[in-house]
């Protein structure tokens, strides 16, 4: 099958949260005998900090806006699926209208959502939001995660379909290196300074560190430089996927954060939680729904509700248990979760349209992550 994607960047992970879901997908796809072209448009200096400059699986197509877009779009309709992925960051709107005038009897549209929580807040709360009356026009809606909470809501919003695709773990990239003395720390936490972020990251990793002065921490991630740390937060700036790996392996412990929206939906794993079990790391993580649908608490990862639970993980968990945990996770995400496994999914549903008769079949493939 001919997939042609509208997504934010295949090619560069700046300002860029959804790359590495969008590489284990494609990569992962193209495997499975699909034929891949991802549009990503030239904006916010992402070609300028590329970290993907090979792309093997798929036929990149970096593009002008606006001045390419009626050639991507004519591209596009030669396709047999053509995928608009939300927060393309450029002309979202457009695409989200235009894609569908694409739409033709050997040619599907879906819409994939990597970020349902903002979403469908936003097109809850303005009834005259222009998606709002495109939704039922899609021929598939995927998503980034959600649970049942994300597929009714869209349903109800009168998708014909709800998948979620949830993160996962691409063996081929997140796995264990030796560690490096620069990276040493007792908790790194890696993640942009986002504004439905920065609460929790204050929450659970800042007040971790006042309260722990003994220990120390890495931060990593853009946009904290302006931001007043504890002196033993130690702040390293952007984090190309490349050095992923190592810093995981580097820290005693590393902690992952959701953002406010997907803690609050919930079954929403982002993809430093596979990243780090990739890479034999013991996770520490916020709490949120659904957590044990993807791993064991306590036997698999570490759950938080706040500063003081990480600081006690930090304290209680001897090297020994770490390695046990980060053993077990790992192999969990090996066997449950992998690229792999969401890309077989996809292409399930895509050989075979589900009858409207199972309008929620979507909310299945919440169990078969369990």
């Amino acid at each position: 099958m001919k997939i042609y994607v509208f997504g934010s960047s295949l090619t560069s992970c700046y300002w860029n949260g959804a790359a590495t879901y969008y590489r284990g997908i494609y990569k992962s796809l193209h495997r499975l005998g699909h034929e891949i072209t991802f549009a990503e448009p030239d904006i916010y200096k992402r070609q300028q900090n590329r970290d993907c400059d090979s792309v093997e699986y798929a036929n990149v197509r970096v593009y002008q806006t606006p001045r390419d877009l009626n050639g991507v779009l004519a591209e596009a309709s030669a396709a047999d699926l053509i995928i608009k992925h939300s927060g393309v960051g450029a002309d979202d709107e457009l695409l989200e209208r235009e894609v569908l005038k694409c739409r033709a009897p050997q040619t599907r549209v879906a819409f994939w959502d990597v970020d349902a929580p903002a979403t469908l807040a936003r097109v809850e709360e303005n009834t005259a939001d222009a998606f709002r009356p495109l939704i039922p026009q899609y021929d598939f809606i995927f998503t980034y995660g959600g649970g049942y909470a994300v597929v009714e809501n869209y349903l109800r919003l009168g998708a014909k379909y709800c998948f979620p695709i949830y993160n996962a773990l691409d063996s081929d990239t997140h796995f264990h290196v030796s560690p490096e003395e620069r990276f040493r720390c007792d908790l790194a936490f890696v993640g942009n300074r986002m504004p439905d972020r920065e609460a929790r990251v204050e929450q659970f990793f800042l007040a971790a560190a006042e309260q722990a002065p003994g220990f120390q921490f890495l931060l990593g991630g853009e946009g904290w430089g302006g931001k007043r740390l504890p002196q033993n937060v130690r702040w390293i700036g952007h984090v190309g996927t490349a050095h992923h790996n190592v810093i995981n392996c580097s820290a005693r412990m590393v902690l992952n954060i959701n953002r406010e929206s997907m803690a609050r939906v919930g079954f929403s794993p982002p993809t430093r939680v596979f990243e780090a079990a990739g890479a034999g790391a013991c996770l520490i993580t916020d709490h949120w729904m659904g957590v044990e649908h993807f791993f064991n608490p306590g036997t698999e990862i570490l759950v938080a509700k706040d500063a003081s639970d990480v600081v006690e993980h930090l304290r209680s968990t001897s090297s020994e248990e770490a390695r046990a945990i980060s053993s077990r996770m790992r192999a969990r995400a090996l066997r449950d979760h992998t690229y792999e496994a969401r890309a077989q999914k996809v292409h399930q549903i895509l050989q075979a349209e589900p009858s409207v008769e199972e309008p929620t079949l979507g909310a299945v493939a919440l169990e078969e992550s369990a």
